[in-house]
């Protein structure tokens, strides 16, 4: 006869037992990810796997998010970044957007594990869904709800020309490392792609 489930554990765990706990919790995070990708899971199925509370992965992570940033280990949180980017004047967006995503890129302690998150995004499997999901539903999203348009689809759309601008910068100034682009200021990059992200964004040229 197979033995019952171990009961949930609720409350938090003693000290002796908090590695253990978020370790748990966070192979459990790696697993629903894989399974179910990005949209899909949740912090209760996550909880469950684990065998936890809910309120117990809350404890550990902020959530969902939270989450995918330790299962790849990126000391980067893009959704942070852009909700901080999203706090300012809409016309003000595309430089603020391009200062926020270079500027934490140009940190030593960040790149290496955001250029490799980053090739896992464009690749095949399990991490590469869960990270593409995570992008569109945390960085996109977010993004064409602030434009505040009715026409849903064209906000999404110009969310993601817009993204694909900065990425563009990203791939030769931090992953092909090609010059001068890999050397000049972030001033000088923020000056030279903010107009051109703005205009995705809006829709029409800066200052019209």
């Amino acid at each position: 006869m197979a033995e019952a489930p171990a009961p949930r554990r609720r409350g938090r765990p003693k000290a002796a037992n908090r590695d253990d706990t978020r370790a748990r919790i966070l192979e459990a995070a790696t697993a629903e990810f894989g399974e179910h990708g990005y949209e899909a899971a949740s912090v209760r199925a996550i909880a469950r796997r684990a065998g936890v509370d809910p309120a117990l992965v809350h404890h550990y992570f902020e959530g969902k998010s939270a989450l995918v940033a330790e299962v790849v280990e990126v000391p980067l949180r893009p959704d942070r970044l852009v909700r901080d980017a999203l706090d300012g004047p809409v016309d003000e967006l595309g430089a603020r957007l391009v200062r926020a995503v270079l500027g934490a890129w140009d940190s030593a302690g960040v790149r290496p594990a955001a250029v490799a998150a980053l090739r896992s995004a464009i690749g095949q499997g399990p991490v590469a869904r869960m990270l593409r999901e995570f992008l569109r539903r945390e960085i996109m999203h977010r993004i064409a709800s602030r434009l505040g348009d009715d026409d849903r689809a064209d906000a999404e759309l110009r969310a993601e020309l817009a993204a694909s601008q900065i990425v563009g910068v990203i791939m030769v100034r931090y992953v092909l490392a090609f010059e001068p682009a890999a050397s000049v200021s972030i001033d000088e990059l923020v000056a030279r792609v903010g107009p051109a992200v703005q205009w995705h964004l809006t829709g029409r040229p800066p200052g019209t």
